[in-house]
């Protein structure tokens, strides 16, 4: 694997944990890492521990890999037949100007993720997991990421992607070039995507069958 290609596997904007076993934690119970103090823009829960990185190495092959990452195609990925219901469902809940503004960021995030991260030498894994082509797998991993204990917090996921102090850079750097209000649709956004994953996976009924 080139550099390249392992420092955009943590750059991107979305997040990693330790597979199903996270969303199989006793309700009410924060995981590991995980504290109940105040995100930016999804309440209560900010991840601080180490990031965990073959989720973000699988979703950024997904999403083309590290040369031609586009938002689009992890979309496309993450939803496969049910890519159209999904943004018409987005697009009717925000806009189409937030939806598209949401695709601009996350690109964005991935390429600002990758400079800091190359400025910090992070050491990143050699191969994905899950599979980078099961949709599926991929979005119950990010789902499983953004777990606290008690419930999904998309910031988590994010916290989880490159660690959080490397989160809250991203999110200044998008204040910077596209504003607060663009960064707030970014995360709300995608906070709805992931639910509507889990909703269409059976993940949130899976989390309440196991007692989240």
């Amino acid at each position: 694997m080139n550099t390249r290609m392992m420092a955009v596997a943590a750059a991107a904007a979305l997040a990693l944990g330790s597979g199903t076993a996270l969303a199989s934690m006793a309700s009410g119970k924060l995981l590991p890492g995980v504290t109940m103090q105040p995100s930016r823009f999804s309440g209560p829960g900010v991840y601080t521990g180490a990031p965990a990185l073959p989720v973000t190495l699988s979703m950024v092959i997904a999403g083309g890999g590290p040369k031609d990452f586009n938002s689009v195609t992890l979309v496309k990925t993450l939803t496969g037949p049910k890519f159209g219901a999904e943004v018409g469902s987005l697009t009717k809940k925000f806009g189409k100007a937030k939806v598209d503004t949401f695709l601009k960021v996350f690109n964005f995030v991935v390429a600002d993720s990758l400079r800091i991260v190359n400025e910090k030498h992070v050491a990143l894994p050699s191969a994905p997991n899950p599979n980078p082509k099961d949709g599926k797998a991929l979005a119950e991993a990010l789902w499983d990421a953004g777990q606290t204990g008690r419930g999904f917090n998309v910031e988590v996921m994010l916290d989880r992607a490159v660690s959080h102090p490397i989160h809250v850079q991203v999110m200044k750097d998008i204040d910077a070039k596209y504003g607060l209000a663009a960064d707030a649709d970014y995360h709300a956004v995608l906070n709805q995507a992931m639910h509507d994953l889990a909703s269409v996976y059976g993940f949130e009924k899976n989390d309440a069958d196991a007692g989240m």
